[in-house]
């Protein structure tokens, strides 16, 4: 129930507002001042306040002003006896929602309400999506490698120095990236990111560069390229060691001169980009090979940090399986579950050929296919979907290898991620229920989930009791 606060001195006028905003059942409180008025506001969360403008002690506008320096987002309608254009833009120059004359239209006033409220929920809401979108996770690890790798980052991010990023694949080179953009002076502009392996050849340049309408075929309109968006901020070019020979050559000038091109433009416009670059291939080997340019390469690595692959640092892998075990058990809205030392042990053994994005997919289908507690057999059967367990024989109980067989049907016939896990949950549901003899209550508490929220799995999946 949104929350109002009416600023009047005038008690018939409050009453009225009171009674018709209550009677659409907003939550209403009323002051006859502005100077209490704004000591409300400061001590209570607010969804809207109507203001009136001429007032003892403290007018409208004044309260407006203050509140606004104290809680910018919270939306103000002022009401006025004397209404004037004049006034109306004043208000709206302060910050208010909208400005409405007494006596106030019942049906004017009701929607400006609604309107106001919808767009505070709207700011509130884009705020949210905003810092979840810009929060940048954590570089996870206390072995030297990472640290020497947060040291760099320390030292170079505040500089506008180019940095090559090396690395396998998933060994978490765009976070170095982002952590040098987050560190910078540059932080409060834009971080542009390209992935240059996932453009086709043909549309790179104009991908980067931008183009000017009619200059090919589908150009129907002019295009912003990437250096353009990152203007005062940074770019980052992820897997450059696949940019086409004439784009590293355009990329290049950019860097030496500081301009670009638009595709089918003469115009030359100036661009102050940091750019850093990333590669899981060798590009010394590509430049022998004739497909790099050597003097890219040194323009682009100033500074080279390389992420060491997991296998490398299998020290580390405890603290990111528990962090990623806490926020993937947080987003399911489960308890978090526990890792034995074996279990640990285990995940240490694996090989990891996805590097840490295979960890978290690993942990994540862990939760999902384990009981309360993460086994040493529970890694083994569910290590490797596609095929055996790279632990080794040793490592997998009969009751491992069973539940190994029970997943691992046929894997082709699941079209996506969310398919596979549907068929995972409703199994091992099914085999829990069958074990404990149908008994809901007991299942639940076995695998710890509410009684009327196992319901609903059972009715989801179909599952029935099979007659005797």
């Amino acid at each position: 129930m949104a929350k109002l606060l009416i600023i009047d001195d005038e008690r018939a006028i409050r009453s009225t507002l009171r009674e018709i905003l209550e009677y659409e059942n907003y939550e209403v409180e009323d002051i006859d001042n502005g100077v209490d008025g704004l000591d409300l506001i400061k001590k209570k969360k607010f969804d809207l306040v109507l203001c009136d403008i001429k007032m003892n002690k403290m007018d409208g506008m004044e309260v407006l002003e203050q509140a606004q320096a104290y809680s910018p987002d919270l939306p103000f309608i002022m009401i006025s006896g004397h209404g004037t254009v004049e006034t109306a833009i004043e208000a709206s120059k302060k910050g208010a929602f909208d400005f409405i004359s007494k006596p106030p239209d019942l049906n004017r006033l009701l929607i400006t309400v609604r309107n106001a409220l919808d767009r505070g929920t709207l700011v509130t809401e884009t705020k949210v999506l905003k810092r979840k979108a810009s929060k940048t996770r954590d570089i996870l690890g206390s072995s030297d490698s990472i640290g020497k790798i947060k040291e760099t980052i320390e030292r170079v991010a505040p500089t506008d120095a180019r940095v090559l990023i090396t690395g396998a694949n998933g060994s978490g080179k765009e976070l170095v990236a982002r952590w040098l953009h987050e560190k910078s002076n540059r932080a409060d502009n834009p971080l542009i990111e390209v992935n240059c392996a996932a453009i086709p050849s043909e549309l790179i340049e104009s991908e980067l560069f931008g183009h000017e309408k009619g200059s090919f075929t589908s150009a129907v309109k002019q295009r912003i390229g990437k250096f353009e968006l990152a203007n005062g901020g940074t770019l980052f070019l992820d897997e450059i060691g696949d940019m086409s020979l004439s784009a590293q050559a355009k990329v290049l000038r950019a860097l030496q001169e500081h301009k670009i091109s638009r595709v089918g433009g003469e115009k030359e416009l100036e661009v102050n980009v940091r750019v850093l670059a990333a590669t899981n291939k060798d590009l010394l080997k590509e430049i022998e090979d004739g497909n790099f340019r050597m003097d890219l390469y040194h323009r682009l690595n100033v500074i080279n940090i390389h992420v060491p692959h997991l296998t490398e640092r299998i020290e580390d892998i405890p603290e990111i399986a528990q962090h990623f075990l806490e926020e993937i058990c947080k987003e399911y809205g489960m308890p978090v579950k526990k890792i034995g030392d074996a279990a640990m042990a285990a995940l240490q053994a694996l090989p990891w050929t996805g590097n840490v994005r295979e960890l978290h997919n690993m942990i994540e289908r862990l939760i999902i296919l384990s009981d309360k507690a993460i086994t040493e057999q529970d890694v083994a059967a569910f290590a490797n979907p596609g095929g055996g367990t790279n632990i080794g024989a040793a490592h997998a109980t009969s009751a491992g290898q069973q539940a190994a067989r029970t997943v691992s049907q046929n894997y082709d016939s699941f079209s996506n991620f969310q398919d596979y896990k549907d068929h995972a949950e409703k199994e091992f549901i099914k085999f829990k229920l069958e074990k404990n003899n149908w008994n809901v209550s007991k299942t639940a508490d076995d695998i710890d989930i509410q009684r009327s929220h196992l319901y609903s799995k059972i009715e989801k999946f179909g599952l029935k009791r099979t007659a005797e």
